[in-house]
């Protein structure tokens, strides 16, 4: 059995959608409050006390730039960047509430999305919605298993089968994949590589419903770094409070939200 690379421990255009429910979530988005407020009251609207700073000008994608190895993708839980940017992901696909459209739309958040499909089940139509507002759809398996320890075979299945769902969904590929709950072996690699994986993305913040945690590194924010927004609680704040709470964390440290796909 390969070694379990935990994430402290490894770190170093789009076709049209063919697909009806992505046609039918672009439609609905275009059809919920067309009119977005003015870019001054966006954020009192959202519980902000100061508008959200705009990301400098993406750059050239960093990793790409420095030659990375395409038959090994790349383990990341940050970002080596001046830019005062942090990047903002969100797993599994088990909230979908419109209101969260609404937020992304009007504060034009950069988020990335990583799917897993058994969780996201019907819901394709809500990720089609926040992909029209500028969402980013990203890979998190087709079951979500723990994939350390399985066979090449499977953890392939799992990653590929994945792609292939988004692919059909959203006329588009992944570049990018979150193994389930952060673990991963060396097959894992292998498996992602040949799915057309470009590069792993764990964390080094997480954001709970009692507040932010570090995997690693100073325990506050820091430019660069990807952060989870953790998943569902049913007794915790929903997700655009959590959302809410982390978006006034970043501006308190004098950072703004980047799109992390610009970078990778």
């Amino acid at each position: 059995m390969a070694a379990v690379l935990a994430p402290a421990l490894f770190l170093a255009g789009c076709a049209q959608s063919v697909d009806p429910i992505e046609r039918l979530g672009k439609k609905a988005a275009q059809g919920v409050r067309p009119s977005s407020p003015a870019t001054g009251e966006a954020y009192r609207r959202w519980g902000l006390t100061a508008p959200l700073a705009a990301p400098p000008s993406p750059p050239v994608r960093l990793l790409t730039a420095h030659g990375a190895d395409p038959s090994r993708p790349r383990v990341v839980d940050h970002i080596r960047t001046t830019d005062k940017v942090v990047f903002l992901t969100y797993d599994d696909g088990a909230e979908r509430d419109p209101r969260f459209v609404d937020m992304v739309r009007e504060l034009k958040l950069p988020v990335s999305l990583f799917l897993t499909d058994s969780v996201v089940g019907p819901g394709y139509g809500h990720f089609a919605r926040l992909r029209a507002v500028g969402a980013d759809i990203e890979n998190h398996t087709l079951h979500h298993p723990a994939l350390p320890g399985l066979p090449y075979a499977g953890q392939r299945a799992e990653i590929c089968g994945q792609q292939d769902k988004l692919k059909s969904r959203f006329g588009v590929r992944p570049r990018l994949f979150r193994p389930p709950y952060g673990t991963f072996d060396t097959t894992t690699l292998r498996a992602a590589a040949d799915c057309g994986v470009f590069a792993l993305v764990l964390w080094r913040a997480a954001m709970t419903p009692d507040g932010i945690t570090y995997v690693r590194g100073a325990q506050h924010l820091n430019p660069g770094d990807i952060v989870l927004v953790g998943p569902d609680e049913a007794t915790g704040p929903t997700l655009k409070e959590r959302t809410r709470r982390l978006l006034r964390r970043i501006q308190a440290r004098g950072l703004t939200v980047g799109r992390l796909e610009a970078y990778l």
